[in-house]
């Protein structure tokens, strides 16, 4: 029931994501089962008619309440229990459920994810970790959204979260650490950052040292390839929303001098759409739970739901859990 094209393109990226995967595979819709009902019978009516094979695939499950965009994340929890993002949620937590997906307010799914599915001993806070295409591989940025300011400890706990992923689901043996920075000398950078890079010189990571802005296009530095890049969740999200526009500007400016067709162009760069990519997992809860952009189309909810099944095919959370144990203290005040 959440983002900005809801009900619709939820329902739509679930019937042509069931019709991608192996008949094994289940999607429950979460939502007020009226709603869900008449545009699912009115996209299979549609252009979805070839997938209607896949109804049978489908279960509705009941959630009366409806969290907005608009809504605290605190005041939804308390006064929306009922909604989709908590059932959904919960329905992970109590192993009816694999994974979770939303294009929703993404602090009101932080908070339902904590609450609900908790964290990870060891950790304080949860990061979102956003996959961001370079020049070479695709590098992991975390946190890119969650925690507005960290300390220098979240940080390091972060860069053990993102080589986790890095190994799990981007396949790189050794992950390259890097903290994002205004410059590459141990003394740049706030009072976080530079306390944080002494710790990560001695927390066993492969660390790289500090990364500029620039370096993550190029997907390296001049000290090598880069896989997991470590900052605030503030500086993070800033960077986020500007690299989603490169894109669209970059195919424009190509299309206008070459005088080319931008759909052309788009079709050929489609590591630049944000389409692509999904959704990004919230790393360090106990369970699978995917934050997409609120505007969110049919194919990125599609890729989105890809992103869950790989999260949990791939056995992450409790590799991140595995891993956590046996590198880090346990910290107070824990919430899992």
């Amino acid at each position: 029931m959440g983002g900005d094209f809801a009900p619709r393109a939820p329902i739509a990226g679930a019937l042509q994501a069931l019709g991608a995967l192996p008949p094994q595979h289940y999607i429950e819709l979460v939502g007020q089962t009226s709603v869900i009902e008449a545009e699912l019978d009115a996209l299979l009516r549609g252009d979805f008619a070839p997938l209607a094979r896949v109804r049978d695939r489908i279960a509705i499950v009941e959630a009366p309440d409806v969290i907005a965009m608009t809504d605290k994340p605190s005041v939804a929890l308390r006064g929306k229990t009922n909604s989709s993002m908590v059932v959904g949620i919960k329905r992970v937590a109590d192993g009816h459920a694999h994974g979770f997906v939303s294009a929703g307010n993404t602090g009101a799914q932080m908070a339902a994810s904590l609450v609900h599915l908790k964290l990870h001993t060891g950790l304080t806070r949860p990061a979102i970790g956003t996959i961001f295409p370079t020049a070479k591989d695709p590098i992991l940025v975390l946190d890119s959204g969650a925690n507005m300011d960290c300390s220098p400890e979240e940080l390091v706990q972060f860069a053990r979260i993102g080589t986790v992923y890095a190994r799990a689901l981007l396949g790189r043996d050794n992950p390259a650490v890097g903290l994002l920075s205004v410059g590459e000398e141990p003394e740049k950078g706030n009072a976080a950052v530079k306390d944080a890079h002494q710790r990560l010189l001695a927390s066993g990571l492969n660390f790289l040292g500090n990364v500029e802005g620039r370096d993550i296009p190029n997907g390296r530095c001049d000290r090598g390839v880069i896989d997991v890049v470590v900052c605030d969740g503030f500086t993070g999200n800033v960077l986020l929303k500007f690299y989603e526009s490169i894109g669209p500007m970059l195919i424009g400016m190509v299309a206008k001098v070459a005088a080319l067709d931008a759909r052309e162009i788009a079709r050929s760069l489609t590591q630049l759409d944000v389409d692509e990519q999904g959704g990004a997992p919230l790393l360090g809860v106990r369970g699978v739970s995917i934050i997409s952009h609120g505007k969110s189309s049919p194919r990125a909810m599609e890729n989105a739901i890809m992103v869950a099944l790989r999260a949990y095919e791939s056995g992450m959370t409790d590799e991140i859990g595995r891993r956590l144990s046996d590198t880090m203290p346990t910290t107070s005040g824990n919430a899992a």
